[in-house]
């Protein structure tokens, strides 16, 4: 922790100086199952750009010597074809589909011909996640009629929530599902449908055995700023239910919410995933000072199962954003992205919440959701300053890495929890903690941040 300690330091003494550069920090995410590319991209070179491609899309990309570019686009949400010519620029390319194979990319400033030298090859990609069975999340446009367009594709609505226009329809099989998510994308008062996607169980605290039991090393000690300052900031922690954190700590909780409808079951001997969060935010915030006036606002989306589902994650984020959080931990990751659950984030974003995103536990540069939706920070973790841990993702779409492992009590026993859950829950920390101190912008909080835990480089 010593080393989280100077770096917290270092940044509250240039936090007269902060730039805004959390938007200079490149980010392209290719959806290949949907043809769908975004990119926020600051001068990145033509090698490095089109390794990311190859690692994304699994394309065999071949350059012709010499060739050479630095990128400089923004765009969301662009098919292929259209993406590669913002992101090649005056370069010439050709992608040449084969038939027992995949794709082949040609960027030449020739002819195609002289396109010899070859990409690294890709790299494995994470499975997909798993959704829900026949059901899927629609967001419809304003005035649309939701009874009328569900009785159409033959849907039953079981779950809604007119104020955000987000319903959950169910279908008789499969065949139906797949169907009615092709047709709804291009009816006209729908403004986006995915399937419900199923996040995996997160990371268990294990036992600290090495801590002695009673007031160990590594117990916290932070006391309540009850001040009324406008810039208090809320942490919305989308996660677990969560157990008491002790007298000392609970008056940083505030009452919190079970989007579910499943009362959660909280073990009396091991935290949850969402105590080692809220202890982890309190932890990077003591580094600041013996006091603070940060909340934690808990939002349950788990309920009583190990798994959360997309329709809920988006029921937790406006949950939050609803009972004034202005910064949203969100310490889950998975491989899919679902376009409803952007929406509610980008509208989020829009109002200027702030929200760090687990970057997720495999050593790809797979882009892992909610961590690459933009708008979001993703970050990683750090296994020793300056390295990446061994289990950590990586990618253009990873914004900042901080230390993986953190120290977390239940009563008088420790246990640590390691991942990037734990990263982002520091991250969380350290903004709110910063905006609680300095009242400064979030843009110069994110952009100081960004500085000030960069992501290793990796050969990988």
């Amino acid at each position: 922790m010593s080393r989280l300690k100077n770096l917290l330091l270092v940044m509250l003494a240039v936090c007269g100086c902060f730039t805004a550069r959390a938007a200079e920090t490149n980010s392209l995410v290719w959806l290949a199952d949907r043809d769908l590319v975004s990119a926020d991209i600051h001068r990145e070179a033509l090698w490095p750009l089109l390794e990311d491609i190859a690692h994304q899309t699994g394309w065999h990309i071949f350059v012709e010597p010499g060739a050479g570019h630095d990128a400089s686009v923004k765009f969301r949400n662009l098919p292929p074809g259209e993406a590669l010519k913002k992101l090649l620029g005056d370069l010439n390319f050709a992608v040449v589909p084969q038939t027992n194979g995949p794709q082949q990319l040609y960027v030449f400033t020739t002819v195609m011909q002289n396109a010899t030298q070859a990409v690294a090859p890709a790299k494995a990609k994470a499975a997909p996640m798993k959704h829900v069975a026949n059901q899927l999340l629609v967001k419809i446009k304003p005035g649309a009629d939701i009874d009328a367009i569900a009785k159409a594709r033959g849907a039953k609505i079981v779950a809604r929530n007119d104020k955000l226009g987000l319903y959950l329809l169910e279908f008789s099989d499969g065949t139906a599902t797949d169907a009615a998510l092709a047709g709804l994308k291009t009816d006209p008062g729908v403004a986006s449908v995915d399937y419900n996607y199923i996040y995996p169980p997160p990371v268990t605290p294990q036992p600290l055995a090495s801590v002695p039991a009673g007031a160990g090393p590594f117990q916290l000690s932070l006391n309540p700023n009850t001040s009324s300052d406008p810039c208090n900031p809320i942490v919305g922690l989308i996660d677990t239910g969560m157990q008491s954190l002790g007298s000392q700590l609970d008056p940083f909780v505030m009452p919190g919410t079970n989007v579910t409808g499943e009362p959660a079951v909280l073990s009396t001997t091991m935290p949850t995933h969402g105590t080692a969060m809220a202890e982890t935010i309190l932890r990077a915030i003591s580094q600041q000072g013996n006091s603070s006036s940060v909340r934690i606002l808990p939002v349950n989306v788990y309920g009583s199962g190990e798994t959360a589902s997309t329709w809920n994650v988006a029921l937790g984020v406006q949950a939050a954003v609803d009972g004034g959080a202005s910064v949203l931990n969100m310490s889950m990751a998975g491989t899919s992205d679902d376009a409803v659950l952007d929406d509610i984030i980008q509208q989020a974003v829009a109002k200027g919440v702030v929200i760090f995103a687990a970057a997720g536990n495999q050593p790809v540069s797979t882009p892992n959701y909610p961590a690459a939706i933009p708008g979001v920070n993703a970050v990683t973790a750090l296994g020793a300053p300056g390295q990446l841990a061994s289990y950590a993702n990586y990618g253009n779409f990873v914004e900042m890495a901080l230390p993986g492992s953190s120290v977390v009590y239940l009563g008088n026993q420790a246990f640590v929890v390691q991942g990037t859950s734990a990263s982002s829950a520091y991250a969380s920390g350290i903004a709110a903690g910063t905006k609680a101190v300095n009242c400064l912008p979030w843009s110069q909080i994110e952009g100081a941040m960004v500085q000030k835990f960069p992501v290793p480089q990796t050969g990988n």
